[in-house]
């Protein structure tokens, strides 16, 4: 890979880290030129457009960029009241993934007129209870386009009359969507939002309305009773807080029905939305090889994770010296992340609530940690003298400077002259050593390195 395109590669993972994005799901009847709307505001050819009904079975998300302002387009499978099975199970996987989203657009037919199916799409766009603009696709001409639409105003929603090959009417899509993303971004809170991910069954749910106060969230002794991600506001000692429950996260092997795939993909979304993520574990049996799996995932979207050991009250009565052994089996089955930050609580009997969110704040302060530049460099050229150089090929690497970026939680960029001669092991070297210089432990520090001018 070229110096040039690993730059714009890693100012691409820079600006999309901690981003919350706008989601918008088009649905509609098959052929009804959902893919082509979806390929015309993703500006790409993913979607297959073909007129055949049908053709859109999956789920497409692909990030898509109006005026400035970035957002994820999502095509669906066509919605239909056909009783085959693959219908059937179109219908539930869209129906299910629309709690998710933020905007919906109901595409139409302008030649078919408004038909018992459209209503039954507007019936499900409007329970969601999100924004939703109808969009009547296909008129012959634009003679035809406001006469063609007026049926559809009985829903008392914004109507949009469109003829996407000719790309009349996609101008007021667009503005459509950018007039919501200006609204979410004035409603933003400043709230920190908390992913609560584990196995079936280890008291997530539980822990959420623990701390809430109320039973927010469905508790029950079967796994896998918490199906959707449940968001959750809380204040806690003055500070406001959105906690994300989710669905335990099973084997890949084990999810064998189509709501347990939309289960896991939903998990895998509240962890990448989240600013923190509680990984709970049954302290009882400690953490297990599944808890790895977790891990990881969390490790790939770049997510400061604590672990919350719960149960404790149990493992206290059951396991001698249980919080010495725990911790052995935690270093243990975590071998790759020997500094993940742990806590122990009781979701039932409210302990070990106060230190719990002690350490999140801690955590939290410690994400936003920014490093001046003189002091960071005079610090890096002494770790690098601490080491033997780097080899590439039969030449050392040598370090010029080192940069603290925007991302959070703290990222570095080191500029040398072999970048390629870096390895895994020497960046995980060099993030021990900062971690150690400014106590932040616990944090999942990356650093890329870059090809520097300098010869």
């Amino acid at each position: 890979m070229s110096s040039r395109n690993r730059t714009s590669e890693i100012k691409s993972e820079f600006t999309a880290a901690h981003r919350k994005q706008t989601r918008v799901a088009i649905i509609g009847r098959p052929n009804v030129g959902k893919s082509t709307l979806f390929n015309f505001l993703t500006e790409t050819r993913k979607a297959v457009v073909k007129d055949q009904p049908g053709v859109t079975r999956d789920i497409l998300i692909q990030p898509a960029e109006i005026w400035g302002n970035e957002y994820e387009v999502i095509d669906t499978g066509g919605l239909t009241e056909a009783s085959d099975l693959i219908s059937q199970l179109i219908r539930e996987q869209v129906v299910e993934f629309l709690k998710s989203i933020d905007l919906l657009i109901c595409v139409m037919d302008g030649r078919a007129g408004l038909i018992p199916e459209d209503r039954d799409i507007i019936r499900i766009a409007s329970e969601t209870a999100k924004p939703f603009l109808i969009v009547v696709n296909k008129f012959d001409s634009v003679q035809n386009l406001e006469s063609g639409k007026a049926e559809f105003y009985e829903f008392g929603r914004d109507v949009v009359a469109a003829s996407f090959e000719a790309r009349h009417g996609v101008s007021e899509i667009l503005e459509w969507i950018s007039e919501h993303i200006k609204k979410f971004k004035a409603l933003e809170r400043d709230a920190f939002t908390i992913a609560i991910v584990g196995k079936p069954n280890v008291g997530k749910s539980s822990l959420v309305n623990c701390l809430v106060g109320e039973k927010r969230v469905l508790v029950s002794e079967l796994a896998g009773t918490t199906v959707d991600t449940v968001d959750v506001e809380l204040e806690y000692d003055g500070n406001r807080y959105v906690l994300l429950d989710t669905a335990g996260l099973r084997k890949s092997a084990k999810r064998v029905e189509d709501v347990e795939i939309i289960s896991a993909f939903k998990s895998k979304d509240a962890i990448s939305r989240a600013d923190l993520v509680l990984l709970v574990v049954d302290g009882v049996l400690g953490p297990t090889n599944q808890d790895t799996k977790i891990l990881e995932q969390i490790i790939e979207e770049h997510k400061t994770v604590l672990l919350v050991a719960n149960k404790t009250d149990l493992g206290e009565e059951q396991i001698p010296a249980f919080r010495s052994w725990f911790q052995t089996q935690s270093e243990k089955i975590f071998h790759y992340y020997t500094d993940i930050p742990t806590v122990f609580v009781s979701a039932l009997y409210g302990q070990g609530i106060g230190d719990m969110f002690a350490k999140i704040e801690d955590l939290k302060r410690k994400m936003s940690f920014k490093i001046g530049t003189s002091e960071l460099n005079d610090f890096f050229m002494t770790a690098i003298r601490g080491a033997p150089a780097p080899v590439h090929n039969t030449e050392n690497v040598k370090f010029y400077y080192l940069t603290q970026t925007h991302q959070v939680p703290p990222s570095f960029i080191a500029f040398a002259n072999h970048p390629e001669g870096v390895s895994p092991q020497y960046r995980r070297y060099l993030s021990k050593k900062i971690k150690e210089q400014w106590h932040l432990e616990g944090l999942p520090i990356r650093i890329f390195v870059m090809k520097s001018k300098k010869r």
